[in-house]
């Protein structure tokens, strides 16, 4: 921008324009890499990782970061190349966060759960340059690469610390990972983006159809993120966060950026296990974790030899799906402090929570977590949250009642999709961004999530909400995890079949009990008419994969 030219949005200067330009001195591109910098010269010895034995403090999370990144450098990766990650939640995939960037370059962290086919899609529509895999994920990368146009550098990761009975594959790259680290200088150049717009990831979401989208994280975006984390959260100094959560899912939420903002120690863990993870949060005073309703429930129904007790309060925050309000009741009643969250990939994790209010007090343990099953209000980087119609695209009415589409607005939502223009214009249509999930809300202005458009279930012309009867049915005693989705019905077109999971250790309920269950609690059109038992199908993150479930009520013909 000059003294003549305004802003550069063609909007005419005013006084406050005129000879105060943007320089190096006032003005400088937010990365979420000058986190690590600064925890780096303010708390040089504060411990930053932890992994079983190990220990890295602030000043050797930022040498082996700069190695990283000058390593990458040395093979010519630069600003718009890709570096693939495909690991668990170990040290070299957090320190990627940062070398990665650091070299000017984007961080693709790929779904440890993949198959070969959609890793070998991403690897070719990403035009990774370099791929770097956790040796328990070489054979399925092998695979994978073996399906590639492209020919990549692979590096591999040869863990010290796998996970107990976890099996290593052979080597499949050309050298190790701490062998590359060794080749950059751990004095280098911090590096940065030229532009806060630059990316600075790239993740892919898990398609339903098709093959997945990639979805472009700006360093802006991030930066944002995570600082609304920490005030979102409260995060306080020097927190211990175990990674219970994945670091490649949204890039663990911005956690892997918030927490380095926090100074705080990053506790790895390479699988979500109670055994593990209830001793490290006794072992290290850990006070934060994240994850989908699913580590919920494994903490709720871990047996009582794998739990340990813990003087501090370990909150817990929650999304990917809306937890119900019973799973909520259960992790209170074992000490966690629960935070519900609501976000997308193409919002950098959190974007709406569920904060405390001051009229809660008053509620007993069950009120309490019925009102923190909602969704709640836009995080402080949230620029404009609307829950609209969708024939109108108007607000619809604060009652509590009416369903609309969730929109979102601000600088933490996506670039857009990689390569994919149609779906960025259907995506930001009208300058909002289309979520897809359908909400009501509420007086207070809480925003609650009733289903994906998708996933609402058409009876007899009446809108049923999947969760709503998912609520009722986790709240059965014997009832550990429960799905419900439309089954083609020959009367009422669609009703709903609900897959349901016994809780372990006790005599699993019939059919007939679930559904008398569930018609003392809802509208008589809203209950079930079909119940299946077994084990949910899930995503690596813990949702539940209800398109399979879709395709198994299909599979069962017409309700009569």
């Amino acid at each position: 921008m000059t003294s003549e030219t305004g802003n550069g949005n063609g909007i005419a200067p005013t006084m406050f324009d005129r000879d105060l330009d943007r320089g190096p001195a006032n003005f400088r591109p937010l990365t979420p890499i000058d986190f690590l910098r600064r925890a780096a010269e303010a708390f040089p010895e504060r411990v930053a990782v932890v992994h079983g034995p190990l220990r890295f403090t602030y000043a050797d999370l930022a040498a082996r970061c700069r190695r990283l990144a000058s390593a990458l450098r040395k093979r010519g990766i630069g600003r718009g190349d890709t570096v693939a990650v495909m690991a668990p939640n170990v040290p070299a995939l957090l320190e990627a966060h940062y070398g990665v960037p650091m070299a000017g370059a984007v961080l693709n962290a790929i779904n440890v759960r993949l198959d070969a086919a959609t890793i070998a899609f991403i690897l070719d529509h990403a035009e990774a340059r370099i791929v770097i895999v956790d040796r328990a994920f070489g054979k399925v990368m092998a695979d994978a690469l073996a399906r590639c146009s492209a020919r990549p550098l692979v590096i591999d990761i040869d863990e010290r610390h796998p996970a107990p009975g976890e099996a290593l594959a052979p080597r499949i790259g050309r050298m190790d990972y701490e062998t590359f680290l060794a080749d950059g200088d751990p004095a280098g150049p911090w590096g940065g983006p030229a532009d806060e717009w630059d990316a600075i990831a790239l993740n892919y979401t898990s398609g339903t159809t098709g093959n997945p989208k990639g979805v472009v994280y700006h360093h802006r975006g991030a930066f944002l993120n995570a600082l609304g984390n920490v005030a979102a959260y409260q995060l306080p100094r020097h927190l211990a966060y175990l990674w219970t959560l994945p670091m490649f899912h949204c890039n663990g939420w911005c956690f892997t950026w918030a927490v380095t903002a926090a100074a705080g120690t990053h506790v790895c863990l390479r699988r979500v296990d109670p055994s593990l993870i209830y001793p490290l949060i006794a072992e290290h005073g850990v006070t934060l974790i994240c994850g989908a309703p699913i580590v919920l429930n494994l903490l709720i129904h871990a047996p009582d030899d794998q739990r340990r007790s813990f003087s501090q309060t370990c909150r817990v925050l929650t999304g990917g799906a809306a937890p119900p309000s019973a799973v909520i009741a259960a992790m209170e009643r074992l000490g966690f402090a629960v935070t519900h969250a609501y976000g997308l990939t193409e919002t950098y994790g959190p974007a709406i929570t569920c904060f405390p209010q001051a009229d809660w007090d008053g509620l007993d343990l069950d009120g309490r977590a019925a009102r923190m099953a909602r969704q709640g209000l836009g995080n402080p980087t949230v620029a404009d949250v609307r829950v609209v119609d969708a024939a109108t695209d108007r607000d619809v009415p604060a009652d509590g009642a009416t369903i609309g589409e969730i929109l979102l607005r601000g600088s933490t939502v996506m670039k857009g999709y990689l390569k994919n223009p149609k779906a960025t214009a259907d995506a930001f249509r009208d300058g909002w961004f289309r979520t897809g999930d359908l909400a009501v809300r509420h007086p207070d202005g809480v925003v609650e999530v009733k289903d994906r458009s998708k996933d609402i279930i058409i009876s007899g012309g009446e809108n049923i909400s999947s969760l709503e009867v998912e609520e009722a049915l986790y709240k059965h005693p014997k009832v550990m995890e429960a799905a419900v989705v439309a089954r083609p019905d020959a009367h009422w077109g669609e009703s709903p079949c609900a897959f349901v999971t016994p809780k372990p250790g006790v005599e699993p309920p019939s059919a007939d009990d679930v559904i008398a269950w569930c018609r003392d609690r809802l509208a008589r059109f809203k209950v079930p008419r079909t119940v299946v038992f077994g084990p949910l199908p899930k995503t690596s993150t813990g949702k539940i994969q209800k398109f399979v479930l879709r395709d198994r009520a299909k599979a069962l013909g017409e309700s009569r």
